[in-house]
């Protein structure tokens, strides 16, 4: 297992999902388990869960930051993604990231990189999102430096000073020799399936969410970004589709083709 931590807006999906492309990993987002996470908080009795999920999208902006901090779950959700990865295949290497991840839950901090954006870099890079979501974000990157700080993992300053390439080998830098002890994903084929079963994480994340009682909307008619499946280990490539297209085949970027 690698670990890829920080608050939203470090960049730690950008970082992970370029090594997972990369060295053949296996990619595990936190955020495409948030539902079946909340689904399990709500059958274990959890107040916090049970508040949120009673009020309206409208009735939650206008919660304070520290109630919103609490219903994010964010301290017992580092638990289930624990036995979310304990279920998973062990190999080829897990390269696992989210916001919830605490670094208090990983054994071998040679393994770990936690990315702490500065205020400003979060700031901007949050700029386009809900005024009151940032400030929760906010809240939670406070606690999140915190316990890196307190726990030894392995920390990268993200101050805007550097480009993605930069950052990615910077993290690839300090988990050079995990990443090197592998297993890997070697086959065009294998690489392709981990790239597959990412993408379908992510439509099942968005479908989940518009089965939510109070969501509105439809699933497969939205668009979001998706990875280029096409199993090159050199391409970064992202393209926006919606859901049902993803879902039902595929995503490769305009002149990609599948490797063979």
């Amino acid at each position: 297992m690698l670990w890829i931590g920080g608050p939203p807006g470090s960049g730690k999906t950008t970082v992970a999902t370029r090594l997972a492309r990369r060295h053949g990993l296996r990619w595990y987002n936190a955020d495409t388990r948030t539902w079946a996470h909340r689904d399990r908080a709500l059958r274990d009795g959890n107040e916090a869960a049970q508040r949120w999920e009673a009020l309206t999208p409208s009735e939650r902006r206008s919660q304070t930051p520290t109630d919103m901090v609490t219903m994010s779950l964010h301290r017992e959700r580092g638990e289930l993604v624990i036995d979310d990865l304990a279920r998973m295949p062990r190999s080829p290497l897990i390269v696992a990231e989210g916001s919830c991840v605490s670094p208090a839950l990983v054994t071998d901090t040679s393994r770990t990189v936690w990315l702490l954006p500065t205020a400003e870099v979060q700031r901007e890079r949050l700029s386009g999102r809900d005024g009151n979501a940032n400030e929760l974000y906010v809240l939670l990157a406070a606690e999140i430096e915190r316990d890196a700080h307190e726990t030894g993992v392995q920390i990268l300053t993200v101050d805007g000073s550097h480009g993605i390439d930069e950052t990615v080998a910077a993290v690839e830098h300090l988990l050079a020799a995990a990443l090197e002890e592998g297993p890997r994903a070697e086959t065009a084929a294998d690489r392709r399936a981990l790239l597959r079963e990412a993408n379908v994480a992510v439509t099942g994340q968005l479908r989940a969410y518009f089965a939510r009682p109070w969501a509105e909307g439809d699933a497969d008619s939205t668009i979001r970004t998706f990875l280029c499946e096409c199993g090159d280990p050199e391409c970064d490539a992202s393209i926006d589709a919606t859901v049902g297209a993803v879902a039902a085949r595929a995503a490769l970027a305009p002149g990609h083709e599948a490797m063979r």
